[in-house]
């Protein structure tokens, strides 16, 4: 019976990954037919499309996937998509921010209200904690690409503003680097970056804390499973936050 349920369990996370990839798929999909809609469908002459595709690319979309988005635009058989910004306080007075691409905002409200006030945090209206971030391009690469002096010496050269690099622990967790720039030249810097570091995984804008808030075991707990919650949505795009969470306290969650 042991043998038999780690099988059926081994299955089940199977299943997870699997569900989960499936949605990623999804939303890397729908990005690319909002780009491709909002601009030109030719990646070279849109950069959002461009970034777009690099991100699909990168978590092993495929290209015939990438290229039914984009004709989806092109033929106007899109559904009309609008981009909508939540933003909130999770556990320990977290502040967080969600991005989502939806067909139906009362649906989505409803969904992340939900999210918030089950696991531990509660919805604020709009510009609630988006004052103590700063709207930045990111460009991301994997560990993998080298150490944190190639990247930085890399990225000064491309005019990014700063890195952030996360070494890793092994093959298993290579790490990444985190190279933000001001809004009006992303696109410029990601173009300098990949003749010196290769194709990036993620070019996009986000929103980078002024002040991170340190979370106990507790709250990081709690915190996690709420941005988990918002990850699974379908509308959700993304998720920003200020919260820290210490390696020892990462260890005893697993």
């Amino acid at each position: 019976m042991a043998g038999h349920s780690k099988f059926k369990n081994i299955m089940h996370r199977k299943g997870a990954q699997d569900k989960k990839r499936s949605a990623q798929f999804s939303k890397l999909s729908r990005e690319i037919t909002v780009a491709a809609k909002m601009g030109m469908p030719d990646p070279d002459m849109n950069p959002r499309l461009r970034a777009a595709v690099n991100a699909a690319k990168a978590q092993s979309v495929p290209k015939d996937n990438i290229q039914r988005a984009i004709d989806k635009a092109s033929k106007g058989d899109a559904e009309n998509y609008e981009e909508v910004r939540y933003e909130g306080y999770g556990p320990g007075g977290v502040a967080l921010i969600v991005e989502a691409l939806t067909d139906n905002r009362n649906r989505t409200a409803t969904n992340v209200r939900t999210a918030f006030s089950k696991n531990g945090g509660n919805l604020g209206a709009s510009g609630a904690v988006s004052h103590g971030f700063e709207r930045l391009g990111l460009i991301e690469y994997p560990g993998s690409v080298g150490d944190e002096d190639k990247v930085l010496e890399a990225a000064i050269e491309a005019g990014a503003e700063d890195v952030e690099s996360d070494l890793g622990d092994g093959d298993e967790n290579p790490g990444s680097h985190q190279i933000w720039t001001s809004v009006d030249v992303l696109h410029p810097v990601a173009r300098k970056l990949e003749k010196a570091l290769g194709e990036a995984e993620g070019v996009k804008l986000g929103w980078k804390p002024g002040l991170k808030t340190e979370v106990g075991e507790d709250d990081a707990r709690t915190l996690l499973k709420l941005i988990d919650v918002l990850d699974d949505d379908d509308d959700v795009q993304a998720v920003w936050g200020n919260y820290e969470i210490p390696d020892s306290v990462m260890e005893k969650l697993g």
